[in-house]
């Protein structure tokens, strides 16, 4: 059929003059963009370094609604969504802050919700700069005046939308469970890979029973990150939301020597297990002095340093003792976590001592601002050779010595090597070794399932699967020291094969005695 035409427009006759044309639809949406792009990043409000250094709670201050409105405003809706690619559970970001930019909040936590169990969490701890925001085409466009503007604000917008919720609706949501299949699981660690393996299971009408070494569960939810990074109040309400759908958590328990996997097994008739017990066993750095009182494993200074009593092992829950000079060895997150509780507890000097330089540090940028603001001292390309001590066997003192770096091996690293007669003493009446995490090699060593030397657990990477076919592994436990979106990311895969395993075994029929 031919189509006739406006002979003075020549606009086909189907299509009004008026109509905007496909050329001024894309100019239209290019100034959007360009007008998007022009928008400042919002501050997001934080307690005054003076005023936080006095108390433990949240460093960040909530952003109030209309800062986030105009904050989301500024995502381009890139159709690619490169920020949903690069995080680990494959949040649709855009589609949640294009809903907060409509100001339903409601509707942006249900979008976080669909794809992560601990939003609330990754908000607050995921180094969003190498993920999300490290992917969001808003930090790398250029402008037409040649200007840079920060990404979008992924991390805390994603804490503001979740939390909001949380208020409006005065809890966690509790998410709908499917009848029971009468199939029961053990997990065994509390952290978020634990947790996530025990809501997703749960809501598929699987019965989960945690079980946890510690005194209270969360894992390093509540034994790995201070107050001042995230309230326990959050960790307390996502708990609350895993009991109301029947999850049982089970504490004082160490798998492996109070019970056995293979007991959890044949003995408890538990139908499949996951292990989630990550890597919290901190590395020594092996130097004369290292057994000195008020030496601390970070874990230990940690959990004492911001834990309640009733929280902790009877062996404890006193507090580490501060004096006036706390030397902290490490340059990852870890190790700002420790010199920034050292500040909250009282010590007048603290000094962070790292290998290489600040370029080379693995953690966050942010936490090390953060630290310097509360008057954190940073002694880079240094390295501690010994830890001195006094008569009565106290910590009094580190011998360190003054590091180079070489130039670049085949990799690209270079190499901290010592600087001949650079040695110098650092006082310390307390120090804290933040120098790394492993997996627990006893654990590894009583369990079935195959481990490799450093007692990380081997599992198909499809799956989560072990060589037993009824044990499941996923986060820190299998990967090595890593992010808690990481092993939310582990969870979610595992608990999509988990109870597939489950569901092979059909429903679970429970026997009866038969009178004769």
């Amino acid at each position: 059929m031919c189509m006739t035409t406006n002979e003075q427009t020549n606009v086909p006759s189907n299509v009004s003059p008026n109509a905007p044309s496909a050329h001024a639809e894309t100019n239209a949406q290019t100034q959007v963009i360009r007008d998007r792009l022009n928008i400042p990043r919002q501050p997001v409000p934080k307690q005054k370094p003076g005023e936080r250094i006095q108390n433990f709670d949240e460093t960040y201050l909530r952003m109030d609604m209309d800062a986030a409105i105009v904050e989301a405003a500024r995502c381009i809706d890139c159709p690619s969504a490169p920020c949903t690619q690069a995080c680990p559970v494959h949040n649709d970001i855009p589609s949640a802050l294009k809903l907060l930019e409509d100001g339903d909040f409601l509707g942006a936590a249900g979008v976080f919700r669909q794809t992560s169990t601990l939003p609330e969490m990754c908000g607050r701890l995921c180094p969003q700069e190498s993920l999300c925001e490290g992917a969001c085409v808003v930090g790398f466009a250029i402008r037409p005046d040649g200007t840079h503007h920060p990404p979008v604000a992924i991390g805390r917008l994603e804490s503001f939308i979740t939390d909001s919720e949380r208020q409006e609706v005065g809890r966690f949501p509790v998410r709908f469970t499917a009848p029971s299949t009468g199939r029961s699981v053990a997990i065994v660690g509390s952290g978020p890979a634990g947790m996530t393996v025990a809501e997703e299971l749960q809501a598929r009408g699987h019965s989960c029973t945690i079980f946890d070494m510690w005194p209270e569960p969360g894992g390093v939810l509540r034994y790995g990150i201070p107050n001042f990074k995230m309230s326990k109040e959050i960790l307390e309400g996502k708990l609350q939301a895993l009991r109301d759908m029947g999850v049982t958590f089970v504490n004082n328990t160490r798998v492996g020597k109070d019970i056995s996997l293979v007991d959890l097994h044949d003995r408890d008739d538990f139908d499949a297990i996951f292990i989630g017990t990550g890597a919290g066993v901190g590395n020594q750095l092996r130097l004369e002095g290292e057994e000195l009182a008020n030496v601390y494993q970070a874990t230990d200074f940690l959990v004492r340093g911001n834990l309640r009593p009733e929280e902790l092992p009877e062996g404890q829950r006193e507090k580490p003792y501060i004096g006036t000079d706390v030397v902290v060895v490490g340059g990852g997150d870890t190790s700002m976590d420790c010199v920034r509780t050292a500040i909250r507890l009282g010590a007048e000097n603290v000094t962070c001592v790292y290998r290489r330089t600040e370029k080379e540090m693995l953690g966050r940028a942010e936490e090390r601002t953060h630290a310097k603001e509360e008057g954190v001292n940073f002694a880079y390309l240094t390295t501690p050779l010994r830890f001195l001590g006094d008569a009565e066997g106290n910590v009094s003192g580190v011998e360190m010595v003054k590091m180079e770096l070489t130039e670049p091996d085949e990799s690209g690293r270079r190499r901290p090597v010592p600087v001949e007669g650079s040695e110098y003493v650092l006082p310390a009446s307390a120090v804290v070794v933040a120098v790394g995490y492993g997996a627990d090699a006893e654990f590894a060593e009583t369990a079935p399932v195959t481990a490799n030397r450093w007692g990380l657990i081997s599992v198909d990477e499809r799956t989560g699967q072990t060589n037993i076919p009824y044990i499941f592994a996923g986060g820190d436990v299998v990967n090595g020291a890593d992010l808690v979106v990481t092993a939310i990311a582990d969870g979610k895969r595992a608990s999509t094969w988990l109870h597939q395993y489950l569901t092979q075994m059909g429903p679970k029929v429970e026997e009866t005695e038969v009178e004769i």
